[in-house]
């Protein structure tokens, strides 16, 4: 806010309803002289782009624009650059924590009479917090086990021997098919062919081939020519470190699948106890970014919206109404997790908020630079309340 000051006391001259969906309505009045104010200002605005024979564009004497403007038009641009003005005043004076841009209704508007209208808005909705420390206790005593076993380790190493095996089948296969093709184009066609003892090898070979099935043949053994042959050449030395890398694989994907569920449980129990109003505008904000990464996804993949929810057999509409619960979901607990921060004085680290923030204006140079860094600072914030609530015990 501006450090200039109005003869208003903007705290008894305008009133603040609570309405549904945590949004406020504000009344009140201005007086005229304060809409007076905005005159000049309202007409340079008004004759920016007015042409009249005999005047240059932007250069119309004011009377003169005054006329063509016509004092209807003049006096809504005046009274809606006062309302801009003054809002955040009468924002201030209320201590409203305001979401979004409010909704107006002009309930009187005349020359040297008060400016009279009404304001809806969102604003950030209170928060009563459960114990989310007891919970999140709670939720820590039952934490899945992120142990990788031997049979883990063995089950995974039969899955990737049945993919291969799987696989050399199919190149096998394919190149028999080219090898047989080459083979007819050099026959000759002949009606009393008779079964010969290499066609009935190929008769049984086929028949073999239909029969087998790679979740259940037989594998090979488990050696160290047999492992080199996996991965990238040079990825694994012999079976011990194949199975050390395997195991190495196995733990760190345990983890993070461990831990983004049990995060999710913590969150859904605190969520839940949480007493709490969403404003529709963050259910919507979140639902934009579900489109935008949707979006986003499938440019990747060279497809556009209209293509996918024609496959799809839905509207926009039919994904909202499905997306809805998810979109609310999410708008809680990023309001949660900034209420849990303020009470834990939780805050990021400056210097490592820099650097974030420096290394994604490197890679994404057009980015604003300030959006990046609410972003930064919101991430970094999440996680280091998730940790504190991980942490209790």
């Amino acid at each position: 806010m501006s450090e200039h000051t109005h003869n208003i006391d903007y705290k008894t001259a305008f009133t603040v309803e609570p309405q549904e969906q945590s949004q406020v309505t504000i009344t009140g009045e201005l007086p005229y002289e304060e809409v007076a104010k905005e005159r000049e200002a309202a007409l340079k605005k008004l004759g920016e782009n007015v042409e009249l024979d005999g005047f240059r564009k932007g250069h119309v004497p004011a009377d003169v624009l005054e006329k063509h403007i016509g004092e209807s038009a003049l006096l809504t641009e005046m009274a809606e650059r006062a309302l801009a003005h003054h809002y955040a005043h009468i924002v201030a004076a209320h201590e409203l924590d305001v979401i979004g841009h409010p909704q107006v209704q002009i309930t009187k508007l005349a020359k040297d009479n008060p400016f009279a209208f009404s304001l809806t808005v969102a604003v950030m909705p209170e928060v009563t917090l459960p114990d989310y420390k007891a919970l999140a206790k709670g939720a820590n005593e039952q934490k899945a086990s992120t142990e990788v076993t031997d049979e883990d380790v063995d089950k995974q190493i039969e899955d990737i021997m049945r993919r291969k095996l799987a696989y050399d089948r199919l190149q096998a296969k394919a190149a028999a098919s080219t090898d047989e093709s080459d083979s007819k184009a050099n026959e000759t066609t002949d009606a009393t062919e008779l079964p010969t003892p290499e066609s009935e090898a190929k008769k049984q070979a086929a028949e073999a081939e239909e029969a087998f099935d790679p979740e259940t043949a037989p594998l090979p053994e488990l050696t160290d020519d047999y492992v080199k042959e996996l991965g990238q050449p040079g990825q694994f030395a012999d079976v011990a470190d194949f199975k050390a890398k395997i195991r190495e694989h196995l733990e760190l994907e345990k983890e993070r699948e461990a831990t983004a569920a049990h995060r999710g449980t913590i969150t859904d129990q605190i969520i839940e106890a949480t007493e709490i109003v969403v404003p529709q505008i963050l259910i919507d904000s979140e639902m934009n970014q579900m489109f935008a990464q949707m979006e986003e996804d499938l440019k990747r993949n060279n497809l556009k919206m209209d293509d996918y929810l024609s496959h799809i057999k839905k509207t926009k509409e039919d994904l909202i109404k499905e997306w809805t619960p998810a979109a609310e979901k999410r708008a809680k607990l990023q309001l949660v997790l900034n209420e849990i921060a303020k009470a834990e004085d939780i805050t990021p680290d400056e210097k490592e908020l820099d650097e974030q923030v420096n290394q994604l204006m490197e890679q994404y140079q057009d980015a604003d630079k300030a959006r990046v860094q609410v972003y930064v600072a919101s991430v970094m914030q999440n996680e280091a309340v998730m940790k504190m609530l991980e942490a209790q015990k």
